[in-house]
């Protein structure tokens, strides 16, 4: 037993040059870059244009309604602050169901441009690079060997 408890640590470190090794690469895709260039992206593109305008609109409303709430703290105020979160809410989801609509169609042909890409260059995982940057999956990633926008937007014409 005594071997065992010596031996499956080294076994462990033995394993972790193989888990790095130079053919697991990372790319990044700037996916809104590509939609762009996409020619029935405009439906799509408007769409969500006018989305931001509204959420951004509604949220600069809310600010205003929770300031207000807290400085006079009066049940009516707190009431229309989440009277406004919840339309916010609801709204916004409602949104995201359109814009994923919308998107499907551009969705297939941005994939498999990626897809290719990928492969024709040993990636082994390609991401948003939006996504991964506003959740900090990625802190670090040098954009001249990740950066995969260029040749995906060249895949899709």
């Amino acid at each position: 037993m005594n071997k065992f408890l010596i031996l499956f640590p080294l076994a462990l470190l033995a394993t972790v040059p193989h888990a790095q090794s130079a053919k697991n690469r990372m790319g990044l895709v700037d996916v809104q870059t590509a939609v762009k260039s996409l020619p029935a992206s405009k439906a799509y593109l408007d769409l969500t244009a006018r989305v931001d305008t509204d959420l951004t609109t509604r949220r600069t409303k809310i600010s205003g309604l929770a300031a207000r709430a807290a400085s006079t703290g009066s049940a009516a105020d707190r009431k229309a602050l989440t009277d406004a979160q919840q339309a916010y809410a609801s709204l916004q989801s409602g949104y995201q169901g359109r814009i994923a609509t919308a998107f499907q169609p551009l969705a297939t042909k941005l994939n498999a441009a990626v897809a290719k890409v990928a492969k024709a260059n040993g990636y082994s995982v390609v991401m948003d690079q939006r996504v991964a940057a506003q959740n900090r999956i990625v802190v670090y990633a040098n954009p001249t060997a990740t950066d995969l926008t260029a040749a995906v937007v060249k895949a899709m014409k």
